[in-house]
C-alpha cells in the first residue's frame, strides 16, 4: 500500500514536471518525433551523473529526438543535478525527478520509464544508462540504427571501455548450475570443462545475439515494455537486468550486443563498490537476496538450492586451493561465511516467500 501511495504521488509530480519540460523546448523538438527516452538513476554521484549529461550533449545536438530524465533516489542530489541543467542550458533536453524513497535500480528506472510513457510524443526506445557512463560519439544512434533493422530484437546493449580506455567486450549467458560452480572454483582445468556454460563471452567486433547484456547501457524496445511489463522492482540492486532478458526471452523477443555502441564506464562508482578501490568491500546482504530472488523466482525452489550447493561448494574449493598455494583473496571479505550464512539452503520458506514479495529479508 505504502510502494502504491509512493507511485501515485510520484505520477503527479511527474505530470507537473512534465508540463515544465515541455513547455521550455524549441518549436523545432516539438516538430521532432522522440525515439530515444534515457533514464539516469543517481543515488550519491551527483559529480558523475552531471559529467554523464555533458556526454550526452552532443548526442542530442546530433539527434534532436534524444530525451534525457535523471531519477533521484531519494539521495538529496535532486536539486544540484536540477541546477547544473539549467546553468549548462540542458533543460530543454534533460529534467529531473526526485523519487519519494530509494526503492534500488529497478524502482528508479521504472520511474523514469514511467515518465517517458507519460510524454505526448511516446519514445520508440529507451536507454537505461549508469550515472558513471559517458557515452562515446554516435553510440545511441548505433543501438537505434541496429533496433531499426532488427525487429524481432527487444533489448540491445554495446561495448564498453574503463576509464583508462581499456576495451570491455563483454556480454553474457544466463546462469546456470554449471556456471555457479565454474564461478564459485575458478579453477582453470574445471572452466574448461564448463566453458559453454561459462556466464561471460568476450565478444568480437560485430553485432551478435547473447541472453543478456550489462544494465549499465541497455536500450529496451517500447513493445516489449508494453509487452511484458516494467523491470521487477522486487530487486534492490544486482540481477534485475539478467531477470528483465530473461523474461524478454520467454517472450520470444531477442537480446543483441552491438559493440559499434561504445561506453565509458567506471566500473563500481555507480553501486559504491570500485574495482579500482585498494581494499574491497563486503557484499552487501541485498546481492545474496537479489540473487536468491532469481534463482527462486525464474527456476524454482529445488534448482536455487543446487545452484547455491554448486557455487558454495565451489567457493570452498577455491578456499582450500588457495590457503595451500598462499595465494590472495581476490574475493570480498568475508565472501564464503557470508554465503553460507544467506543461503537458501538453510532459510526457511517464509524467508523465501518474502523474498519473491519483495519484502526485505529476515
Amino acid at each position: 500500500v505504502g510502494r502504491e501511495k509512493g507511485r501515485r504521488k510520484l505520477r503527479g509530480n511527474m505530470a507537473t514536471g512534465s508540463k515544465a519540460f515541455t513547455d521550455c523546448q524549441p518549436d523545432s523538438l516539438h516538430q521532432t518525433p522522440q525515439r530515444v527516452f534515457i533514464v539516469i538513476v543517481n543515488y550519491k554521484t551527483a559529480d558523475l551523473t552531471i559529467t554523464c549529461l555533458r556526454s550526452l550533449e552532443r548526442e542530442v545536438k546530433a539527434n534532436f529526438w534524444v530525451r534525457v530524465t535523471v531519477v533521484d533516489n531519494d539521495s538529496g542530489d535532486g536539486d544540484a543535478i536540477a541546477a547544473s541543467i539549467r546553468e549548462n542550458g540542458w533543460d530543454f533536453w534533460a529534467s529531473v525527478i526526485v523519487a519519494e524513497h530509494n526503492g534500488g535500480f529497478s524502482y528508479g528506472n521504472n520511474r523514469g520509464i514511467e515518465a517517458g510513457l507519460s510524454q505526448q510524443q511516446t519514445p520508440d526506445y529507451f536507454l537505461l544508462l549508469n550515472p558513471d557512463t559517458e557515452v562515446r560519439p554516435g553510440a545511441i544512434a548505433a543501438l537505434v540504427d541496429y533496433l531499426d533493422t532488427h525487429p524481432d530484437v527487444g533489448i540491445a546493449g554495446g561495448s564498453f571501455e574503463t576509464q583508462d580506455g581499456v576495451e570491455w567486450p563483454y556480454a553474457f549467458r544466463f546462469p546456470t548450475i554449471p556456471s555457479q560452480f565454474d564461478k564459485g572454483a575458478r579453477f582453470a582445468p574445471i572452466s574448461w570443462l564448463l566453458r559453454k556454460w561459462a556466464t561471460a563471452i568476450t565478444m568480437g567486433k560485430e553485432p551478435a545475439q547473447v541472453d543478456w547484456v550489462s544494465g549499465a547501457s541497455m536500450m529496451v524496445r517500447r513493445k516489449l515494455i508494453e509487452d511484458i511489463g516494467l523491470l521487477d522492482d522486487g530487486y534492490f540492486l544486482y540481477f534485475e537486468e539478467v531477470d528483465f532478458c530473461l523474461r524478454a526471452r520467454r517472450a520470444g523477443w531477442l537480446c543483441s550486443y552491438v559493440p559499434q555502441s561504445r561506453v565509458m564506464h567506471i566500473f563500481g562508482q555507480s553501486t559504491g563498490f570500485s574495482s579500482g578501490a585498494k581494499a574491497l568491500k563486503r557484499m552487501p546482504s541485498y546481492w545474496f537476496s537479489s540473487r536468491t530472488r532469481y534463482f527462486v523466482k525464474n527456476h524454482g525452489l529445488t534448482y536455487a538450492r543446487i545452484a547455491d550447493l554448486a557455487y558454495g561448494l565451489g567457493l570452498i574449493l577455491w578456499s582450500l586451493r588457495r590457503l595451500i598455494r598462499k595465494k590472495k583473496d581476490n574475493n570480498p571479505p568475508g565472501m564464503l561465511a557470508d554465503f553460507w550464512r544467506s543461503s537458501i539452503l538453510f532459510r526457511s520458506r517464509r524467508h523465501v516467500q518474502r523474498l519473491l514479495e519483495g519484502q526485505p529479508s529476515e
